[in-house]
């Protein structure tokens, strides 16, 4: 109970920020599309700072692991603002590069071709950031013999239901892990703001063999987009 109440604080934290700076920024008299680009990248922005100084355990640790998280919101930023859209498997092999992870050695990632939108692209790529950090700091890739395997595909859920994005990461390999003692930038990340923003569900599981973490999203238009083989293009469902 005590932990649902302190999810649902930090999930009023972060509303009543994106309000002020709503506020803000409608006030400044901006174009639409300027406007919601930089509103939703400067609401992350403050979130992470607030977030990362809230649970960092020292100076060095918060100095340290917030480079990589703003880095990883940069390199979103940049496939964002030349294609407006960035691709969830680039997304995915450029943070794992950024670890000296390689596809094909230590990881395999598969998956239809999805094109995600600005606000969805930046929220996971903050979420794979930090699955990617915990993986080396904890998990798999601490251990030459620790691999992952990524796989997402677009699901169905019935009729009159948005199809779900569904993202499952699962590492094998490394020592055992277990579930951690403190609720930290990264739980916090994966628990609330992956919920708040994008109306996720989130389970981690830590398994024997390693940590799987499977994300579950309404593919709608504000998400993302696929596209097939022969390069036509099939849109999230509508809001």
């Amino acid at each position: 109970m005590a932990q649902d109440h302190d999810s649902d604080v930090r999930l009023d934290a972060l509303e009543a920020d994106n309000a002020r700076l709503r506020h803000l920024l409608d006030a400044g008299g901006m174009p639409d599309g300027l406007r919601h680009s930089l509103r939703d990248t400067m609401a992350m922005l403050r979130a992470v700072l607030r977030l990362s100084a809230d649970t960092a355990e020292s100076v060095e640790s918060y100095a340290t692991h917030l480079e990589g998280r703003l880095d990883a919101i940069t390199r979103a930023r940049i496939s964002l603002d030349m294609f407006g859209e960035i691709n969830l498997h680039s997304l995915l092999s450029d943070e794992l590069m950024v670890h000296l992870i390689r596809e094909g050695d230590q990881a395999e990632l598969a998956g239809p071709t999805i094109r995600l939108r600005p606000k969805a692209g930046q929220v996971l790529a903050l979420a794979v950031h930090e699955l990617c950090s915990n993986a080396v700091e904890h998990g798999a890739f601490g251990s030459s013999e620790g691999r992952l395997e990524v796989a997402w595909s677009i699901d169905e859920c019935g009729a009159g239901k948005p199809s779900d994005l569904c993202l499952i990461w699962k590492e094998t390999g490394g020592s055992d892990v277990g579930q951690p003692e403190r609720h930290g930038f990264g739980t916090q990340v994966l628990n609330d703001m992956l919920r708040y923003e994008l109306n996720a569900r989130v389970d981690l599981a830590f398994e024997p063999d390693g940590l799987r973490c499977t994300v579950r999203l309404p593919f709608v238009q504000r998400i993302g987009r696929t596209i097939d083989e022969v390069g036509s293009e099939e849109f999230g469902e509508a809001n």
